[in-house]
Order: C-alpha cells, then sequence, then structure tokens
C-alpha cells in the first residue's frame, strides 16, 4: 500500500472522537458516584444497554468509514457545529466534575447535560462525513440515524439513573 493510500484511510471522521474518548477516560472516575460504572450500569434493562452499546459501537464504526475533509462549505459548517458541541460537551462534564453538589449539576437538565450534547458534536461529525470508504453508498441519513438511536438509548439510560436518584 503507497503511502498517501494509507493516509487517506488514516485521516477519517473517527478522529473527530478522538478527543471525546480521551475525555471520557481521563475524567470518567473524577464525575459523581451515579456516573461510575457500578451504579452507572447497575439494574440497567438488557435491551437499553444492547441497544446503547451496539449504536455507539456503529457510530465510532461509520466515523471510521468516512474520510476527513473540510473541503465544501458543509463540511466547514460541520466543522463549527463540532467545535461548539466539543466545547458544549466537555462544559457540561466540568460542571459535574467540579461543583457535583450545585443546583445545575443536581437538576435533571445539568445531569443530562453530558448525555444531551453530543448531539451537537455527532451532527458536526454528519455534515463533515460525505462519502464512505471502499465503494459503500454514502447517505447523510445513515451516520444521523445511528446518532440519533445512540442519543435516544444514552439519553434514556442516564434519565434513569437520574430518577433513581430523586
Amino acid at each position: 500500500m503507497k503511502p498517501k493510500t494509507i493516509q487517506f484511510y488514516l485521516a477519517n471522521c473517527f478522529l473527530l472522537a478522538i478527543p471525546v474518548l480521551l475525555w471520557n477516560i481521563l475524567l470518567a472516575s473524577r464525575l459523581p458516584a451515579a456516573f461510575q460504572p457500578d451504579i452507572f450500569w447497575r439494574d440497567i434493562p438488557a435491551a437499553l444497554a444492547f441497544g446503547e452499546n451496539a449504536s455507539r459501537t456503529l457510530v465510532f464504526l461509520l466515523a471510521f468509514l468516512m474520510p476527513l475533509s473540510f473541503a465544501s462549505r458543509r463540511q466547514k459548517i460541520g466543522l463549527v457545529v463540532y467545535t461548539a458541541g466539543i466545547v458544549l460537551y466537555f462544559a457540561s462534564w466540568l460542571a459535574l466534575v467540579c461543583a457535583p453538589e450545585s443546583a445545575w449539576s443536581n437538576s435533571l437538565w445539568g445531569f443530562l447535560a453530558p448525555a444531551c450534547t453530543p448531539v451537537l458534536w455527532l451532527a458536526g461529525i454528519g455534515l463533515v462525513g460525505h462519502k464512505f470508504y471502499f465503494h459503500i453508498p454514502y447517505r447523510q441519513w445513515i451516520f444521523t440515524s445511528v446518532a440519533m438511536i445512540f442519543l435516544v438509548f444514552h439519553n434514556a439510560h442516564v434519565f434513569i439513573i437520574y430518577s433513581r436518584l430523586s
């Protein structure tokens, strides 16, 4: 395989997910107790857990299959939406980490914010993506639909955890 070919396949939309994954790895243990795995995954219905994890995996797989490019106007808008989403996502985590006892962190919206804000950075990735590798037919709704399915499962999961605290 030629070096240019390798670079082409390495420059994919999954790169946009790396900051999120690193953030989660570095800060997850600092989140309030309700977000720790022993509580967060306890007694979650199997169908919900499977749907959340399967759709999450598909989102990252689809991002990996989309070349990263910022050539078109839509892709540049996608980068702006992605960046705004990342900033809000990180801020939502910081509120929970730095002020876990605050009114915001204990409110429904504060608790759900890290699960809701990915809608923006995922929408940004969806706008940046414009085709798949390997001559797989591309339709923007494919990535967007899978991302929205993931968010429905993920937000339902977080809502269940919040409901248990009330």
